[in-house]
């Protein structure tokens, strides 16, 4: 495997010292990222008991299936007793589009216990990762366009967008443009097929995965947020499981300052 995943056998960052008014546990994160190949048994138990908590539906063949065309997992555990806590999977995608090369970064199950909501481990990890990655495509390939594409049944995912990336897709503020909604529809139906629907945008999983009643649910009070309230208007069924397809390209001149602070940038330059 010609990537920084193959080359590494892990990308480890000590324990988070983030404060944030978030519900979090008094214990502390570590953090790793590694090659799917390389996750145990036990591991594996770990990420699958900690994703049916929180989603109904799943099924474990469902989850070692989709496991098992990821690159690489972001791993969350307890500093202290070594339990999984947090993580997220990643693969890429690569198409070509009017003779133009294409890779997206696309991210799979993607969870964190509740305790440690807040904490920003898990996304300095997978951003640092990413961009680094999406740094050796382009320098081997300098004209290929580097994107991240996601799906999103809860509006705590699709929050990132906004707050991390300065142009995504869907835009609550501007129209998605005719080339980069042809780059989200074939990324769509080429990981998805017929469950992607075009016309709207939604990823309907079969089966469903939603959200367990309680968990991060859109409240009057969730709606005041601009973000949400188009998150919800765009993906309408996400209390079903409905997901929303959503773009941002991976560059350094696309993110926020925050988005900078996440990845570790000093100054824009890409």
């Amino acid at each position: 495997m010609n990537n920084l995943i193959g080359a590494l056998s892990t990308l480890t960052q000590p324990p988070s010292d983030f404060r944030s008014e978030q519900p979090r546990s008094d214990h502390r994160l570590a953090g790793s990222v590694v090659p799917r190949g390389s996750l145990t048994a036990g591991e594996r138990d770990e990420m699958y008991a900690l994703l049916a908590s929180y989603f109904m539906g799943t099924n474990r063949a469902q989850f070692e299936s989709d496991l098992s065309e990821k690159e690489g997992v972001v791993l969350l555990r307890d500093a202290e007793g070594g339990r999984i806590r947090g993580f997220s999977t990643f693969m890429r995608i690569a198409t070509c589009i009017n003779e133009e090369k294409i890779v997206a970064f696309f991210s799979g199950d993607t969870i964190i216990a509740r305790e440690y909501w807040g904490d920003t481990l898990l996304s300095r990890l997978w951003s640092q990762t990413i961009f680094a990655e999406a740094d050796l495509i382009r320098l081997q390939s300098p004209t290929t366009r580097v994107y991240w594409f996601l799906i999103c049944s809860g509006y705590r995912t699709w929050r990132f967008l906004p707050v991390f990336f300065r142009e995504f897709y869907p835009n609550p503020n501007v129209p998605t443009p005719p080339d980069v909604q042809k780059i989200l529809n074939t990324l769509g139906q080429q990981k998805f097929g017929s469950q992607f629907r075009p016309d709207s945008g939604i990823v309907r999983l079969r089966p469903a995965t939603p959200l367990r009643p309680g968990v991060a649910e859109v409240t009057e009070q969730r709606l005041r947020d601009s973000h949400v309230a188009f998150f919800t208007r765009m993906n309408p069924g996400h209390a079903d499981g409905d997901e929303l397809a959503c773009l941002t390209e991976i560059s350094r001149s696309n993110l926020t300052r925050a988005g900078e602070r996440m990845v570790g940038v000093r100054a824009r330059s890409s």
